[in-house]
């Protein structure tokens, strides 16, 4: 008898393993479970979320069929210092509109910092193509409409995925809309197929200098549509702050941005959730993503709802 139950432990104590291993696994399913459900959000910006997910699934679509494949085609054969000068030169008429949004904001310092480097760059930099004004200390210093809105009190409203364009909200996509039909390049000429030719070659260009930063994105980011929301919010939350108590955005080579304080500052109880970057000059790229499409997310993206970033804004008009 106690040679069989002897002969029976090796079996027994395989067992007691086995079932240990199971509810291992089966915790850990539920914690991560629990996890990605967390992730679904909850983040009371954002009440539009199942259009947004799938305006952001639509939009991530779009980009792998079309924008990566031939951007990864315009980025094997343009050298860099032809997509840099593409980059500078389409970087070159955002800053007019930045300029313009410094004066509408009352900021005048900063409206002529912009005016300087338009001037210097357009002159001295072959139109825009050579950045001369950033070697002379005058610093790109991004600014939109929707900036201008939150200058005066407007509240951002929801979280909002605009399509193709990307992340943004109600107040931004209206910023938005006026900075595409205001785009300095739609009064640079009348010709429609130029602007819609420097459309399409200033938004290839644009996910062309997106490419390692997507590909980043893609590997890190555990629910890439609330890694790019949270970002962004959080991002447009340092830049508002910046327009209302600085009255600048952070001039300098990396254009770093500060903390929040706004109305569009559920951020200061949601800290917890929201994670991202303030964004480098436009002269680095052009997103979210913020880039082109969904993925508009990048520590060296423009705000995504300024010209620069929007290739659409060149073929807004007839």
């Amino acid at each position: 008898m106690e040679r069989i139950l002897i002969s029976d432990l090796p079996a027994q104590a395989a067992r007691t393993t086995a079932e240990s291993r199971l509810r291992c696994s089966a915790i850990g399913l539920a914690l991560v479970a629990s996890l990605v459900a967390g992730c679904a959000s909850n983040n009371p910006q954002d009440p539009m979320e199942p259009y947004n997910r799938a305006m952001f699934k639509i939009n991530q679509n779009v980009d792998k069929a079309v924008l990566k494949p031939v951007a990864t085609g315009y980025k094997d054969v343009v050298p860099t210092p032809v997509r840099k000068g593409v980059t500078n030169f389409f970087g070159n008429l955002g800053d007019v509109w930045s300029m313009a949004n410094d004066f509408a904001q009352g900021h005048v310092v900063e409206g002529l910092n912009g005016f300087m480097r338009v001037g210097v760059n357009t002159v001295f930099g072959v139109f825009g193509v050579l950045d001369i004004s950033s070697e002379m200390g005058l610093y790109k210093q991004p600014n939109d409409f929707g900036l201008t809105l939150a200058r005066y009190g407007i509240d951002s409203g929801p979280y909002f995925v605009m399509p193709l364009l990307g992340p943004s909200t109600i107040r931004d996509a209206a910023g938005t809309g006026v900075g595409i039909y205001y785009a300095p390049f739609n009064y640079t000429t009348n010709n429609a197929a130029v602007r819609n030719s420097a459309t399409v070659l200033q938004l290839v260009n644009t996910r062309a200098n997106l490419l390692s930063t997507t590909a980043l994105l893609e590997q890190i980011a555990l629910d890439p549509y609330v890694f790019t929301r949270d970002a962004y919010l959080q991002q447009r939350r340092s830049q508002v702050k910046a327009v209302r108590s600085e009255g600048m955005l952070s001039p300098g080579p990396l254009d770093s941005g500060g903390g929040d304080a706004d109305a569009d500052a559920v951020g200061q109880d949601s800290n917890a959730m929201d994670s991202g970057a303030r964004a480098e000059p436009a002269s680095s790229s052009a997103a979210s993503p913020a880039m082109p499409l969904s993925e508009t997310l990048s520590s060296r993206a423009v705000p995504s709802n300024s010209p620069a970033a929007s290739p659409a804004a060149s073929a807004a008009r007839p």
